[in-house]
């Protein structure tokens, strides 16, 4: 005779086996940890690239403050001084401009080598490029030998930093690279001090220090033909045309070729 145990009923109080926990590979355990780490490390590194940015920021804030402060004091003791002049019937003539601002407005087809040599120290090499140049004998002499080739002034504040920000380009291993940031600038330029395109104007508008460094850094601008078009380019600027020394009224003409 054959015995059957019986089945347990659903509602008796007969607990379930437990299932065992099933561990996770070590590997896997492993890759997390990982994985943890470089997004802490990545967290850290993204924190302290900010804090530079910010501080960097600050200090250029500051700078051109102190460049601002500066360029308006000159401009109010400039305005002091020409009313204290004609307050007693006498003359107030500005300090002349440190630099002069060139650009070709011919070209060179059929001219001595002299000329085309002179230009292409100016860095003159394209109908409508402008240069800064500091101003001394040599290069007021140079000036006058090509004078029927450029036209050349005084330019102002606004003209030299609409330049640098509007038509700024560098020159880094022989390239044309646009200044889209200050990182390029400090590059090149921040064992001399200049580390924003603040310093970069500054020292040029002021002919600093390190003049020569930074107009080298700067590819020469390329301009428009002006709005209107060329009075008379072969005739001289006192004389009417355009060729020659317009003072302080090349500011005029950059505004219309930018």
């Amino acid at each position: 005779m054959l015995l059957f145990a019986p089945s347990a009923h659903p509602n008796s109080n007969v607990a379930p086996k437990a299932k065992t926990a099933i561990k996770a590979p070590e590997s896997f355990l492993r890759l997390q940890r990982i994985q943890k780490k470089r997004a802490a490390s990545a967290l850290r590194l993204k924190a302290s690239v900010a804090k530079k940015v910010s501080a960097k920021k600050a200090i250029i804030t500051k700078k051109a403050a102190k460049y601002a402060a500066k360029y308006a004091a000159a401009e109010k003791r400039d305005v002091l001084l020409h009313r204290q002049a004609r307050a007693s019937n006498q003359y107030y003539v500005p300090a002349e401009s440190k630099i002069v601002l060139v650009i070709r407005i011919l070209g060179i087809f059929g001219v001595s080598p002299k000329v085309r040599k002179v230009l292409q120290l100016l860095r003159l090499r394209q109908i409508n490029n402008a240069t800064f140049l500091r101003v001394n004998k040599a290069t007021l002499h140079m000036l006058v030998h090509v004078a029927p080739y450029i036209t050349w002034g005084a330019p102002n504040l606004k003209t030299v930093s609409d330049l640098i920000y509007k038509r700024g380009y560098a020159k880094l291993s022989g390239n044309r690279v646009a200044l889209t940031n200050n990182t390029i600038i400090e590059t090149t330029l921040g064992k001399y001090g200049v580390v924003c395109i603040e310093d970069l104007i500054h020292q040029i508008y002021t002919c600093g220090k390190y003049f020569k460094q930074c107009n080298s850094f700067l590819w020469p601008f390329k301009l428009n033909t002006p709005t209107g078009g060329w009075v008379s380019k072969k005739t001289g600027f006192n004389e009417g045309g355009d060729a020659g020394d317009r003072k302080s009224y090349i500011n005029n003409l950059v505004r219309k070729m930018c």
